[in-house]
């Protein structure tokens, strides 16, 4: 299941455009940590890494429902992070 929403990723890719920085230079790679055993009805949850292939550098941030991943991911570029 994929827990980066259509939305999330048209958010994602807005803000490497916003800094002009190549799409192609980033991976992403989700896991879904969503208990499939549990009758109770949670929300979707997960992590996931953005990874720079250029820098080698990674993050990892939660996601899944009501997650602000994208807005995380954008401060640490700020800050950084991503070298």
């Amino acid at each position: 299941m994929k827990l980066i929403e259509p939305d999330e990723m048209d958010d994602f890719q807005a803000v490497l455009r916003a800094r002009h920085l190549p799409a192609d230079d980033f991976e992403l790679h989700q896991v879904d940590t969503t208990d499939p055993k549990t009758d109770e009805i949670f929300g979707l949850t997960g992590f996931v890494t953005v990874s720079r292939k250029s820098s080698g550098h990674k993050q990892q941030y939660p996601i899944g429902d009501g997650s602000s991943w994208v807005a995380e991911f954008e401060r640490d570029l700020l800050r950084g992070a991503f070298g």
